[in-house]
């Protein structure tokens, strides 16, 4: 196709909204042939269970317009090209040296939302700890992460290990643990803050934690985040709990050679995973569609009382005419 040939472009309806979405049959993830139609399906099926986790939360995006083998970029100023009825934001810059001043940033709330965000090729949803406000401005988080990355020869195994370490600290301080994968090679723990902490306790609080797993289990744990340290070792993250940080979204892609989720857990299978089985603790796109079927939002529980119950039974194809994308095994 020449470079002046328009997109193939098809339009859609999503909930009333009416939508162009473009090169549904490129290729995303070559390895396995996965497309955009692919994406935008397995967003359309598991929004009943990830909404609800965005809802209130400013998005950065990680876009890959050629493929998960191609260019990437991280973008938070999507709400300059959004439809007119996306929401957005105004949140504080939090980039090194670009001043004072805001940023309008998109926020997903509805399933129309999302399918313009995947139809961008936005593979990585990533959000903060904090919902914002009218005027987007942030101070209390009503959720704390430690992110759990195992640096080789230690894997996930390791990290559902230190997993059940961290919980049982966790629940001493009266915290409820609900653990998910990164959707790459690690673990992350969620805690609900209720009533919502100030960033800075919550950051304070995740850094001495981490700091007391390593001083307990020196061999086998890390707070320090220097890359020379990490040999054999599981590196508990904190400090992804500072207000301008954000962690991926649960049930969120990740841009690896096949379409691998973040996906919630139960502690059965963390508790399988430190026996050795951390090989079925890796999920691709279709599994995590079966398992949110089966088992419903396991990160319910972290939504507060006015967020609405999730509903575990994807999208009627009513809501989605047009071109309708297939999920490939």
């Amino acid at each position: 196709m020449s470079a002046l040939s328009p997109e193939p472009r098809t339009v859609i309806e999503v909930d009333g909204r009416r939508l162009s979405v473009s090169n549904l049959d490129k290729v995303l993830y070559p390895d396995c042939g996965f497309t955009k139609a692919d994406v935008i399906s397995y967003y359309v099926h598991v929004a009943p269970c990830l909404l609800p986790h965005l809802r209130g939360r400013p998005l950065t995006m990680t876009r890959y317009p050629d493929g998960v083998t191609g260019k990437s970029f991280f973008e938070k100023h999507s709400a300059r090209k959004a439809p007119e009825w996306a929401r957005s934001v105004r949140v504080p810059r939090s980039d090194p040296g670009s001043g004072t001043g805001f940023i309008e940033q998109l926020v997903v709330e509805d399933l129309a939302t999302l399918v313009w965000v995947a139809n961008l090729a936005a593979l990585e949803l990533h959000v903060p700890q904090w919902r914002s406000d009218s005027d987007g401005s942030y101070g209390l988080v009503d959720l704390i992460v430690f992110d759990l990355d195992p640096g080789a020869p230690a894997t996930i195994v390791e990290c559902c290990v230190v997993a059940g370490w961290l919980r049982a600290e966790l629940a001493h301080r009266g915290l409820v643990a609900f653990p998910k994968t990164s959707g790459s090679k690690g673990l992350q723990l969620y805690a609900r803050l209720d009533p919502p902490w100030r960033w800075e306790q919550a950051h304070g609080e995740a850094r001495e934690l981490a700091q007391l797993m390593e001083r307990e289990h020196p061999t086998r744990v890390l707070s320090n985040m220097r890359r020379d340290l990490r040999h054999g070792k599981v590196l508990i993250d904190w400090s992804q709990n500072h207000a301008a940080k954000t962690t991926i979204a649960p049930y969120s892609l990740r841009a690896l050679p096949a379409p691998t989720v973040s996906t919630p857990l139960t502690w059965d299978e963390v508790q399988s995973g430190a026996e050795g089985g951390g090989e079925r603790l890796r999920f691709l796109a279709p599994e995590v569609i079966g398992r949110v079927k089966a088992l419903g939002d396991l990160f319910a529980p972290l939504l507060g009382q006015d967020d609405e119950t999730p509903a575990t039974s994807p999208p009627s194809a009513r809501r989605m005419r047009g071109s309708k994308p297939k999920t490939k095994t």
